[in-house]
């Protein structure tokens, strides 16, 4: 699976948040509804959130130095999971405070049309960037189920953007479930329920990415197929005649590092085993182009008579 940095839907999702974030405090502005003050701030969030991956994305480019010699590549997964907390505090918190004021502190809903038709409006911008998220993810998401593919996807900034979509529309439909509800029943305490209903959501998703991506802070090793194809790589069945033991490690979304104890010849000179190490590690690098740092150790396997 490539570690696409989905650059575009990136893009597409900050276009469509600044958009509606604009059009959420007029509406909030209008008609004082709480939902639409919850949905306002989700928005500016989201969009600061997109901001922080593209940032992330440019400062992990950054050529390695000598004090950080693996370069700079995880400094994706750093700002992958400040989005997180960005989205729990920003969006979550804020919203079940708004809610809980607007329960606690009902008033009454003014110019009804202004949160509805902008909820519209959000709802139709938010499925133009969510279908850009889909389409995007699909072209490296190969056989994988959606949850599996936020699971296991080694660059954070696709899955972010389509727990944010997601939690987007679903958040929109909840305000505008809060504000149709505050109008049929004349009470707008549904609009504060609906406001809570979009914090809890908003928490939720922050508690997902950030448990994904503290695990790839962590550091998390190459794919199944990946270290499969490097078993196969390694062996070549003559100077090499085996793996004893091997580790990988992603520096970065696009940057894996490979070590392993390899077993050669008991009776191969130590030119013969150098070149075995070359080959082995140009076969290495044609079956899994991403792993670029690789590290060899020679040694005799010794088995019992």
């Amino acid at each position: 699976m490539s570690a696409s940095g989905g650059t575009k839907a990136i893009v597409a999702a900050l276009g469509a948040n600044l958009a509606i974030a604009v059009a959420k405090f007029v509406a909030f502005a209008f008609s004082g509804s709480s939902s639409m003050l919850a949905e306002g701030v989700h928005s500016l969030a989201d969009s600061g959130n997109q901001g922080l991956l593209l940032l992330g994305g440019k400062k992990a480019k950054r050529e390695a130095t000598p004090e950080h010699p693996f370069g700079f590549g995880r400094e994706r997964y750093i700002y992958g999971f400040l989005v997180s907390i960005v989205l729990f505090t920003i969006g979550g918190v804020f919203a079940l405070y708004e809610g809980y004021e607007k329960i606690k502190h009902p008033h009454e809903l003014e110019h009804w049309y202004w949160p509805v038709g902008v909820l519209v409006f959000a709802i139709i911008a938010e499925s133009f960037s969510f279908r850009t998220a889909i389409k995007e993810s699909n072209e490296v998401r190969g056989k994988l189920t959606w949850s599996q593919f936020v699971r296991r996807a080694k660059a954070p900034e696709l899955p972010v953007v389509l727990l944010e979509d997601l939690g987007a529309l679903v958040g929109l439909l909840l305000a505008l479930g809060g504000v149709g509800l505050t109008l049929a029943t004349g009470d707008s305490v549904w609009d504060g329920i609906g406001t809570m209903c979009i914090g809890v959501l908003l928490v939720v998703i922050a508690l997902v990415l950030a448990a994904e991506t503290k695990s790839l802070l962590l550091g998390e090793a190459a794919d199944v197929d990946q270290v499969a194809k490097i078993r196969e790589a390694l062996v070549d069945g003559e100077t090499v005649t085996s793996l004893i033991h091997m580790r990988t490690l992603h520096l970065g979304p696009e940057e894996l590092l490979v070590a392993a104890k390899i077993a050669v010849q008991h009776d191969e000179t130590a030119a013969e085993v150098a070149r075995a190490i070359d080959a082995a590690e140009a076969r290495i690098r044609e079956a899994v182009p991403i792993a670029r740092v690789i590290y060899l150790e020679p040694d005799i396997l010794r088995t019992s008579a």
